[in-house]
């Protein structure tokens, strides 16, 4: 038995590699490595081959709740960047504290976590916010090798950071943990590495700043903006988000999708200028169409990996490794699966380690929390390197990708530390889960 679930795994691995050396994308990679596993398993009836078009099909629903949440929450993002909300708050930012440096440099690393807090991506931090923070970290004295620095790690943060958070949906989905509790474990480590890695790689100045220079550059606002016009969409959405926790028995469930459709609407009334939304909810769609589709085909993969027992392989492997070499390995394991897989690694090596984890007794929210930290480091990491990409670019940094990288390396450590010591000691942290909910 373990000698055909592995030639069915090898035989997805080869797939995967022959689409990556065609130069195919990640996501045609990982779908050509689902068919191929597929048909390998239908040589043995698992599954059949009548019953494969069904399985890549359920597969691909997997994470319906996932993309709605995606798909709303981004187009909020983009109708408020649109509005000039975040130009808005950015220019307000350097105006009012530019003599306060410090102070500046925390809320400029504020500004870069709400949008893939809010999205569940980094790489949308990066497209709303990520050019005119880059540019007010260069008037404040940040070489362009730090700011790409910065922004990598900060846009990594923002992802794992909540309310949404893609990977510990994924894991919650696959393991059936409910997707509640993970507010103050996610949160309060997202809040203190950020302002670590601001700080550590931000603190010393070089040249001098001239603000009125930095204000010329940085682009115009609408004459009627103002903060209640950027604030209230976002206060509407926070209000809903805590009166279902206060009253969860009073009020009816309306779920993420509709929290943020109807913050959307707030943010359109309340905008200064007209905004064409359909051609901007199309062109926000076309932009989020790749990450949709790594989503969609990572719930393929799964599906077929369960059906043909690879899975179950991949648990087995899990669980045999030593429990304190398992802890080493996760540094490694967890974000090079994330620069070969992206969100595909939480599915296949995530759920199992998961259930493991659970079993021997530590808290799964908890440990889903740390392990969120460690994936979006792999996203600068080719192949994918998708934030690591962003960041080099809305940067302007011209110097080679792995020069940037190391200058990384600190904050990469600090954070793989942390992760995993919440995954050592999760069941003691527990305490976060029930102040959270």
């Amino acid at each position: 038995m373990y000698l055909q679930i592995g030639i069915i795994l090898v035989v997805m691995v080869i797939a995967y590699a022959i689409a990556k050396w065609k130069k195919l994308s990640v996501e045609i990679s990982m779908l050509s490595a689902a068919v191929a596993g597929g048909l390998a398993g239908a040589f043995t009836n698992s599954p059949p081959i009548g019953q494969l078009a069904r399985h890549l099909v359920e597969g691909s629903f997997t994470y319906l709740d996932v993309i709605l949440v995606f798909c709303t929450a981004t187009i909020f993002m983009a109708i408020v960047s649109e509005s000039g909300g975040v130009n808005y708050v950015v220019r307000g930012t350097i105006k009012y504290f530019y003599n306060m440096r410090i102070i500046a440099l925390i809320l400029l690393m504020i500004i870069i976590l709400i949008p893939g807090a809010l999205t569940g991506a980094g790489s949308v931090s990066l497209l709303v916010v990520g050019a005119p923070i880059a540019l007010a970290f260069g008037y404040l004295g940040i070489p362009k090798r730090k700011v790409a620095a910065i922004l990598f790690i900060v846009a990594g943060l923002s992802a794992a950071a909540p309310p949404v958070n893609i990977w510990a949906m994924i894991l919650s989905a696959g393991t059936a943990i409910p997707y509640v509790g993970f507010e103050l474990p996610l949160g309060i480590p997202v809040l203190i590495l950020g302002t670590f890695t601001v700080l550590f790689l931000g603190w010393k100045k070089e040249g001098s700043m001239d603000l009125d220079a930095a204000l010329k550059d940085m682009p115009e606002v609408p004459a009627k903006m103002s903060w209640w016009r950027v604030l209230l969409p976002f206060l509407v959405f926070l209000g809903l988000l805590v009166t279902s926790r206060i009253w969860p028995f009073s009020l009816p469930i309306l779920g993420l999708p509709l929290e943020f459709t109807i913050a959307a609407l707030v943010a359109l009334l309340v905008s200064p200028k007209k905004i064409k939304i359909l051609a901007l909810s199309r062109d926000t769609m076309k932009r989020l169409l790749p990450l949709l589709a790594t989503i969609v085909v990572v719930g393929m993969l799964q599906q077929i990996m369960t059906a043909t027992g690879v899975r179950g392989l991949i648990s087995f492997a899990v669980i045999s490794i030593p429990l304190i070499l398992l802890f080493i390995l996760l540094a490694v394991i967890i974000p090079v699966s994330e620069g070969v897989l992206t969100y595909g690694g939480a599915a296949i090596i995530g759920i199992p380690l998961i259930w493991f984890l659970d079993s021997i007794g530590l808290h799964a929210t908890v440990a889903i929390a740390g392990l969120s930290l460690l994936w979006p480091l792999g996203d600068g990491l080719p192949p994918t390197a998708l934030i690591g990409r962003l960041s080099v670019m809305v940067s302007d940094y011209k110097d080679s990708y792995w020069t940037f990288l190391k200058n990384t390396w600190v904050p990469w450590l600090v954070i793989t530390i942390v992760g995993i010591l919440m995954v050592i000691f999760s069941a003691r942290l527990e305490f976060l889960v029930r102040w959270s909910m």
